[in-house]
């Protein structure tokens, strides 16, 4: 079409400028219009295989879509049936799960309630236990209080008995000595300072006693008798028990201890383990103490 159209403006162009120009002119206009014409059908040509080229691809492009979207209707149709499928299976599966969690929750309430009932007894029995236990200790508790309280006033009492009766023993086995000694050139004191020590251990533990006991008065009263008896016999007996120890007075300290309690400058004896005995004057035992000080 494009092709008639130009051959008919050239004709028409030739036949109204024919009359004017020469047969030179003519060729000259005529020829480049001939060269256009040549290209114009060149570039149709090649516009035709182009046209033809992306019929060919546009029409395989057709064809992919197609398959394409019956592809897709295929797997729509899947996807809904699987779909559906999967409904039925999970709507059976909820009715199955709902029956047993329903069965679970009754039996765990029954359960439940029994355990709660279990634990409840348990506890009450505990304590009562507890209770019982509690109870019976105790009263073993003051039973064993009360037979070990009688037990050491026993003990106390039978101690008490033979301690008076061994300074009695020793009260009458010093006036032997003291005969043997007057029929004697040289006196010895080995076993006046042997009952001097007893005497003092027998003081130590008098001292432990309350001081109204019916065991502290008679230990009390045998141990002043055997002192005098002593002081008749010229030996002097010295507890340093609770008096400030002097240092110019010769004694053998056991234990000194540090008490901030006693006055700052102060050291007093505590105990006396063996008394200091002098015989008419004479230091024969050096006392035997311990002592705490604050210096």
């Amino acid at each position: 079409m494009k092709r008639k159209i130009i051959l008919s403006i050239v004709l028409f162009s030739s036949l109204g400028a024919f009359a004017q120009v020469t047969q030179e002119d003519l060729e000259k206009e005529i020829k480049p219009l001939t060269q256009k014409v040549n290209s114009l059908q060149s570039e149709n040509r090649l516009l035709k295989s182009e046209i033809g080229t992306l019929n060919s691809k546009l029409s395989n492009a057709n064809r992919s879509i197609d398959s394409l979207r019956n592809q897709t209707q295929e797997n729509s149709n899947a996807i809904s049936q699987t779909a559906n499928d999967l409904g039925i299976k999970i709507k059976e599966t909820g009715d199955k799960n709902e029956g047993k969690i329903t069965e679970v929750s009754e039996s765990l309430s029954k359960n439940s309630l029994y355990g709660i009932i279990g634990v409840l007894l348990a506890i009450l029995l505990s304590g009562l236990l507890y209770w019982l236990l509690s109870k019976r200790q105790q009263t073993d508790k003051n039973q064993l209080s009360s037979i070990i309280k009688n037990t050491k006033t026993e003990l106390t009492q039978e101690s008490a008995k033979l301690d008076v009766q061994l300074l009695d023993v020793i009260e009458k086995q010093l006036k032997v000595a003291d005969k043997l000694n007057a029929t004697e050139p040289t006196i010895d004191h080995t076993f006046h300072k042997n009952s001097a020590n007893e005497l003092q251990r027998i003081t130590n533990y008098a001292n432990t006693l309350v001081p109204e006991s019916q065991e502290a008065i008679a230990l009390t009263g045998s141990l002043g008798r055997l002192r005098n008896y002593f002081n008749a016999s010229d030996y002097e007996i010295t507890d340093f028990t609770g008096k400030e120890y002097d240092e110019r007075t010769p004694m053998r300290i056991r234990e000194t201890i540090f008490d901030d309690n006693i006055a700052f400058g102060k050291e007093i004896v505590i105990k006396t383990w063996e008394p200091q005995i002098k015989f008419k004057n004479e230091i024969i035992q050096k006392a035997k103490i311990d002592t705490k000080y604050n210096k």
